[in-house]
């Protein structure tokens, strides 16, 4: 029997290297779907991807993760798995926190905290402390987590800062909006990438994707490996980030002959 060979690294450049990667796992319902097993299976498949994955990007010195795990507009989903969901995210945390502390990763999750049980609050809060000293990588899990809502609730402390007269209308710009989103002290991503095929943003990170690489690939979240993730920096790295401006002029150097 053959022993499973390494997958190579990325062949990017260490200057166009991503410091924060945004992903949106998309895939799981259909990937059961494609094996007539319940959508649950393809959620349980889609963790052993995350561990996967987030072990591949520790590896590769990403400095921050975020995944897409469950959003704002899941809660219409059917009752049944929004509660094995609810309990797959628990049962993922405890797992998983001795292997975050193990590999120096520091876990924090953004969204509302409306309508998730007392017990799931809990044990997020316990993992987030237990984590905190790590600093290597940064996990980020958004749980009930909606852009638009983000940004609402953000306008609204600024409302409320304004009405006490600790702030002046004059002085609300994108650092005072941004200091008041769910990812305040983060890094913007440089990446985002959707599993899945889909070619939309799903109300994910609407503010801090402005100036993000987009990759899309039409493999689904369980079969996701880290050669998809390898091709996905690859193809970041090829690309000229003008954020609004012009490109450079190539020097002589830099032209084919």
């Amino acid at each position: 029997m053959t022993a499973a060979q390494p997958t190579p690294e990325p062949q990017s450049d260490a200057t166009q290297w991503p410091k924060h990667i945004a992903i949106i796992m998309d895939g799981n319902g259909r990937w059961a779907h494609d094996r007539d097993m319940p959508r649950i299976m393809g959620h349980q498949a889609g963790t052993q991807t995350v561990r996967k994955i987030v072990e591949h990007c520790r590896r590769l010195n990403i400095d921050t993760v975020t995944l897409y795990s469950f959003s704002s507009e899941n809660w219409k989903r059917p009752q049944n798995e929004i509660d094995a969901l609810m309990s797959l995210f628990q049962e993922h945390l405890i797992s998983e926190q001795e292997h975050m502390i193990e590999h120096d990763i520091r876990l924090l999750r953004i969204g509302r905290d409306e309508g998730m049980s007392e017990d799931l609050l809990k044990q997020i809060q316990s993992t987030e402390a237990a984590t905190a000293h790590c600093t290597s990588m940064t996990l980020v899990l958004a749980i009930n987590y909606g852009s638009r809502a983000e940004i609402i609730d953000s306008v609204r402390a600024l409302a409320t800062e304004t009405q006490a007269g600790r702030l002046k209308p004059e002085d609300i710009d994108e650092d005072a909006l941004e200091s008041h989103l769910n990812t305040a002290g983060l890094p913007d991503p440089d990446l985002l990438i959707r599993t899945a095929g889909e070619r939309r943003l799903s109300n994910f990170l609407l503010w801090q994707i402005s100036y993000s690489e987009l990759f899309v690939t039409e493999v689904q979240w369980p079969n996701f490996e880290e050669s998809d993730l390898n091709e996905a920096i690859d193809d970041f790295a090829a690309r000229i980030r003008r954020y609004g401006g012009v490109q450079p002029p190539r020097t002589p150097q830099q032209i084919d002959p």
